[in-house]
This record gives structure tokens, C-alpha cells and sequence, in this order.
């Protein structure tokens, strides 16, 4: 295969991305640009710009963008309407990230006129699959490099030789054995790897980057209100807010309070099975506010419907198939669900639990008169439960004259 001139690597600034950069450079001869995203990872930035330049990059051919309101506004929020959980459990917080990175890899190779992207997810993960689908569905004529399917650098002592002979600086803690790995940003922190790879062993608490162990939490619980509109929340304790913003003023409030830890081994797309430790904070009471403005405001049908294609809405995500027609198809049958989710709810955050205490919309379905264990004013006729309890046993019945009837001849 011809080589690539240009390239656009997805660069975080750490050791493994700096040896790809160089590895690219010696292995194809050509210009690298970098693309470090902004997702709310909680590190400074302006460090893998410096060693960029230190690694040979033109200024202009450095990209430091801060994508954090992009990332919630579209692409955290719409997931949200739908509930999503993959497996039933997990927030999807590193799946979500993926496709936003692949948008702006390809933006950036069609400014420059790079014919190639370059990532540094393993052979042996989800994350290749994602980067790679979403790049080829905005772009089929472009090239993907994935320097980890493709060199010989299969130990970490080769990486480290490779470093030390390109003059690529290496910390100190990076000779030795890194305890775990750690992907973050705005929605979530994953940890996976070394100490977390034994599924029976429990995890130590110093994996833990975000959210408190339950223990440390406060042993009083705090109140707070999320206001959505459409399905987005807009403000918190009636104080508006933007995306990002309020997803950040979340995360604080469930980092102290020990919310949103979730120890999962789940079904990778490749086909293994991995087991990681998820800190989703701010992600986990927003699902559970979410659910409460739901609960008032949704009708039983559509409600109903949206749960049913939940589980196969999230798989796509976390298989990398953000941006198929399918799951455009099912965003649109989301989102007209969330018309009318539209309210306030209260939140109790406690001891690792975010728990709806309150909910309240002048779009809600709720109808006290009719529930009611008080006189209701003829609201409601409880005789016609009977014409309606009927009608539903009709086939029951003659199901069971049926089996009663075949059972006897025998």
C-alpha cells in the first residue's frame, strides 16, 4: 500500500500517542498533525502541545480543541433521552466519546488535506472498532492507521527502548508496571488492566480518580432539583446552565457522595470479555432524574416502546455504529418521545444513591384525581374495570377450556 503523506493522529500527549507520532514519522516518512480533544479529562492540555513541537510538529499543524459542550450537547444529552445502559449497566461513558473524536480526525485530514487518520487503540479493544466505523461512515476514501496492528513494538520494554532511542522523554513511574489504565472525560472515568484484570479480586480503593469510596461519603444527604426540557436538562436548583456546565456541577456533587461506581465485566464487541471499573457521577443522577421527569410525563406506550429498543440503542453505540442509519432511526423515535418530557425533578444524593424524592411538570400525565383513594368525584368508574377485566381473560379462559378439554381424552 502507497505510503501516507499526511496524517492526523489523535494525540493525548502521553507516552504511547508520542511513540506513535514518532513511529508514523520513521515508519512512513510523512507529516503528522494532532488533534487532542478537550472532553473534560481533568489534565492540562497545554503540555501535549509542547511536546508535539518538541517532537517535530508545526505550530499550525497542532489542534488542541476544547469539545466539551459538543460532547454533552450532542452526544452525552441525546444518548440520555434514551436511558441507555449497555448490558444494563454500564453509562457507555468511553463509547460515546469515540464518534466525536472520529468527527473531528476527519474535519481536520479534509482542512489539511491529509489522506489518513491515525489512532492508538489496541488490537484487542472496542475502541479501534469505533474510531475506525465512524471515521469510513463520514469518510469511505479515508485511511485508518492503527500502529498497534501494524508494528513490532509487542512489549513494553520495545516501547521503551523505541522512546529512549527517539529521544522521547519517559517518567519515571513509566518504567515500571502501571498499576491500571485510565481513560477519562466529562461523563465518566474508566480504569481497566494489571490490578483489575483478576475479576475475583476485589478492586483497591486507590483505583478510584473521581467518585469517593461509600464509606468516606458524607452521612448527610444532599437535595438537589434538575430542570429538563425535552428530555435535556437545562439548569440545576432552578439556576440555568449549559451542557457542559451542568454535567460538571453534577460530577461534583456525585464524586462526594460516593455515586456512580460500577464494577462490571462485560461483553466486548471483539469478542472478549474485560473487566473495568466505571466512575459515572454526574452521568448516574442524571439517569435517575431523567427516569423521574419520565415517569410523570411519558405515556405507558411510547414509554414502553422507547424501553424495548433501549438495549439494542446502546449496543450500537458501544459497537461503534454511532453514526449508522439505524441508530439515526432510533434517535429520531427517541427524541419524539421527549416532547413533552419537560419538569423538574428532586434528586436525593446519599451514601452512593441518587434517588428521586420529587417530580413535578405542567406537562405531566398524572392525574391525583384519579388515583385517588378518596372520594373522586366520578373521575373514574370502577365498574367499568369489569367489562375491561372481561375482555382481557376472553382468551385465557378459552385457552384453559381448551387444555382442560385436550387433557381429558387423553
Amino acid at each position: 500500500m502507497q505510503k501516507p503523506k499526511k496524517v492526523v493522529l489523535a494525540y493525548s500527549g502521553g507516552l504511547d500517542t508520542s511513540i506513535i507520532l514518532k513511529w508514523l514519522q520513521t515508519e512512513y516518512g510523512c507529516e503528522v498533525i494532532t488533534f487532542t480533544a478537550d472532553l473534560g479529562q481533568g489534565e492540562e492540555l497545554e503540555p501535549a502541545r509542547q511536546k508535539a513541537v518538541m517532537l517535530g510538529i508545526k505550530p499550525e499543524n497542532i489542534h488542541i480543541v476544547d469539545v466539551r459542550e459538543e460532547f454533552v450537547r450532542d452526544y452525552v444529552f441525546p444518548m440520555f433521552r434514551a436511558n441507555a445502559l449497555y448490558e444494563g449497566l454500564y453509562l457507555l461513558g468511553t463509547s460515546i466519546a469515540r464518534p466525536l473524536i472520529s468527527k473531528h480526525l476527519v474535519d481536520i485530514a479534509h482542512a489539511h488535506g491529509a489522506d489518513a487518520v491515525a489512532h492508538g487503540a489496541t488490537g484487542k479493544g472496542n475502541d479501534q472498532v469505533r474510531f475506525e466505523l465512524s471515521a469510513y461512515a463520514l469518510d469511505p476514501s479515508i485511511r485508518v492507521i492503527a500502529p498497534w496492528r501494524e508494528w513490532d513494538l509487542t512489549s513494553r520494554t520495545k516501547l521503551l527502548e523505541f522512546a529512549e532511542a527517539n529521544q522521547i522523554p519517559i517518567a519515571k513511574d513509566k518504567r515500571g508496571e502501571a498499576p491500571f489504565s485510565v481513560d477519562a472525560n466529562l461523563l465518566h472515568t474508566s480504569s481497566e488492566g494489571r490490578v483489575l484484570e483478576n475479576p475475583a479480586d476485589e478492586f483497591p480503593d486507590y483505583v478510584l480518580q473521581r467518585v469517593v469510596p461509600v464509606e468516606q461519603a458524607p452521612d448527610q444527604a444532599e437535595m438537589v432539583e434538575i430542570t429538563f426540557e425535552k428530555g435535556d436538562a437545562v439548569a440545576i436548583n432552578g439556576e440555568a446552565m449549559s451542557p457542559a456546565t451542568i454535567l460538571t456541577r453534577l460530577n461534583g456533587m456525585g464524586s462526594r457522595h460516593g455515586i456512580g461506581v460500577l464494577d462490571l465485566v462485560e461483553n466486548r464487541f471483539v469478542g472478549m470479555k474485560s473487566r473495568g471499573v466505571y466512575e459515572t457521577p454526574g452521568g448516574t443522577i442524571l439517569l435517575e432524574a431523567h427516569r423521574g421527569i419520565e415517569q410523570i410525563t411519558l405515556d405507558a406506550g411510547a414509554g414502553h416502546l422507547k424501553d424495548s429498543i433501549m438495549p439494542r440503542y446502546a449496543e450500537l453505540i458501544y459497537n461503534g455504529f454511532w453514526f449508522s442509519p439505524e441508530r439515526e432511526a432510533l434517535q429520531a423515535l427517541i427524541d419524539k418521545t421527549q416532547e413533552h418530557v419537560t419538569g423538574t425533578v428532586r434528586v436525593k444524593l446519599y451514601k452512593g444513591r441518587a434517588a428521586t424524592v420529587a417530580r413535578w411538570s405542567d406537562h405531566s400525565l398524572y392525574s391525583e384525581a384519579h388515583v385517588t383513594f378518596e372520594e373522586d368525584a366520578g373521575a373514574y368508574d370502577q365498574k367499568d374495570a369489569a367489562g375491561f377485566i372481561r375482555l382481557n381473560a376472553l382468551r385465557l379462559k378459552l385457552i384453559a377450556t381448551r387444555n382442560a378439554r385436550v387433557a381429558a381424552k387423553k
